[in-house]
C-alpha cells in the first residue's frame, strides 16, 4: 500500500483517524496469508472461503511512515508492504504462455522448436503479456548455431535468449495486431527455433523457460475492497510475472472526514491492466 507523504500529519494528528479495513474477495484458491504481523489485523474465525477482512494497526501505521519520512523526507510517497499470499493453480490451464518444446539430438546436429501460444482464459481479463523472454539453454560446446529469429546468447549462463513482441488475443481468438502505439506486433503464437553442431557428443535436452509481465490482472483472481466509509480507493493496479513474481495488487487510497455520498460509495475495483509465488499488497492513500 502506498501513502502520499501529507498523510503522516493527517495520521499524526487529533483527533486519530479512522481504522484502516479492507476485504479481499475471490479468496478460495489461497492456500496461505502471510499479513504483515506488525501492521494488520485479522479474524480467523471468518468462515466464509471467498472473502478475508483484515484491518490495520493505525498507532503502528503511524510510526512506520513517520520512520519512512525521517529517512527520506523528500519521497513524495511511502510504501507498505501489508499482506503476501500463495496460491497454486495446477494444469496448463491455469498459464497464460503455453511452451511446447521438441528436441531432436543427433551425433552431428541438433534440432530444437519451441512452439508457444497465449491462453486468454488464463486470467479473469485477458491483458497482454510484455517483456517477454524465452530461454534455452545449451550447456555444452557448440558450433554452427542458426536461429529463427535471431536470438541472444549469454556465455555466463550458457543460454540462448528470444525477447518476442508482446503475446496477446483479442476477442479470444489469437491473432496479429498492430499494437496501439505501432511499436511491434501483438502475436499470439508462434514457433522459435535453433540448430547447432555438438562438440562433444549428442546434446542432451533441457527445460525451455519463458519470462514475462502483465499489467491489468492476476493469477489469483483475488480483488480488494474497503470496508467502511473512512476511506477510498483512489487507484487499484493488478500485476502478475514470472521469476520474481507476485500477482501483485496495488492500491491509492484517500482519507476522508466524512462519509461518502451515494454517488462516491466505493465498489470494487476497476481493472487498469500478482507475482507467481506470493502475492504482495501495496497500497497508496492522501488526505481528503
Amino acid at each position: 500500500m502506498t501513502f502520499p507523504a501529507g498523510i503522516v500529519r493527517v495520521f499524526s494528528g487529533t483527533p486519530p483517524p479512522p481504522v484502516l479495513s479492507f476485504r479481499l474477495v475471490h479468496t478460495a484458491p489461497i492456500e496461505h496469508f502471510q499479513p504483515n504481523a506488525e501492521l494488520l489485523f485479522s479474524d480467523p474465525s471468518q468462515s466464509d472461503p471467498e472473502t478475508k477482512d483484515f484491518w490495520l494497526n493505525m498507532a503502528a501505521l503511524t510510526e512506520a511512515l513517520q520512520r519512512q519520512a525521517e529517512q527520506n523526507p523528500t519521497a513524495s510517497y511511502y510504501n507498505v508492504v501489508l499482506l503476501r499470499y500463495q496460491f497454486s493453480r495446477p494444469g496448463p490451464q491455469s498459464v497464460p504462455l503455453q511452451l511446447s518444446a521438441h528436441w531432436q539430438c543427433g551425433a552431428t546436429l541438433t534440432q530444437v522448436s519451441v512452439d508457444y501460444g497465449y491462453r486468454p482464459g488464463a486470467t479473469a481479463v485477458p491483458t497482454p503479456l510484455t517483456n517477454v523472454q524465452i530461454l534455452l539453454p545449451v550447456g555444452e560446446p557448440v558450433t554452427n548455431v542458426r536461429l529463427q529469429p535471431a536470438a541472444t546468447w549469454n556465455l555466463e549462463e550458457k543460454r540462448l535468449t528470444w525477447r518476442l513482441p508482446d503475446v496477446s488475443a483479442a476477442g479470444g481468438e489469437l491473432r496479429l495486431c498492430l499494437r496501439a502505439r505501432g511499436e511491434g506486433l501483438w502475436s499470439g503464437s508462434g514457433r522459435l527455433s535453433a540448430s547447432w553442431e555438438p562438440l562433444s557428443g549428442p546434446s542432451t535436452p533441457s527445460p525451455v523457460a519463458a519470462q514475462f509481465t502483465s499489467e491489468g490482472a492476476t493469477l489469483s483472481g483475488v480483488d480488494l475492497e474497503l470496508v467502511g466509509s473512512g476511506y477510498r480507493m483512489s487507484l487499484v493496479k493488478r500485476r502478475f510475472a514470472t521469476e520474481a513474481a507476485v500477482p501483485a495488487l496495488h492500491c491509492a487510497l484517500v482519507l476522508i472526514d466524512r462519509p461518502l455520498p451515494s454517488s462516491g460509495t466505493p465498489g470494487p475495483p476497476t481493472p487498469a491492466s500478482l507475482r507467481p509465488r506470493v502475492c504482495g499488497e501495496e497500497p497508496q492513500a492522501q488526505p481528503g
